[in-house]
């Protein structure tokens, strides 16, 4: 079988299109792989349990018989470390059981709420 003496650049052209398609695609035309969706999936999912539940953190601290206290000593606690009061206090700490990352971040949406 021959084959013609324009193949060969037909099949470099081609090679060197779908180069170019690809690096478009993934640079300018919005293209993603299976690995990075998803972890902008989890970003989004978190964000959304975390307000979510930072309300609810926010009611548990309110409803608390020694709220006033606590709330004093809430906005007496350093600003970075006001996350950490609400989680080691027990507010943030919801059923069923959250991984221990999103606890925090809740604790920290919810001292927010609390004291903004």
């Amino acid at each position: 079988m021959n084959i013609p003496v324009e193949t060969k650049p037909a099949l470099w052209g081609m090679a060197g299109g779908a180069l170019a398609l690809a690096l478009v695609g993934f640079t300018w035309g919005g293209w993603t792989t299976n690995a990075k969706a998803e972890t902008a999936a989890q970003m989004r999912v978190s964000a959304a349990v975390v307000s979510a539940l930072a309300p609810v953190c926010a009611d548990k601290f309110q409803r608390a018989s020694d709220a006033p206290a606590k709330l004093a000593a809430l906005k007496a606690t350093e600003s970075w470390s006001q996350g950490d009061f609400v989680e080691k206090g027990g507010w943030a700490t919801l059923p069923g059981a959250s991984p221990p990352d999103q606890v925090s971040a809740v604790a920290r949406a919810c001292a927010a709420l609390i004291i903004g």
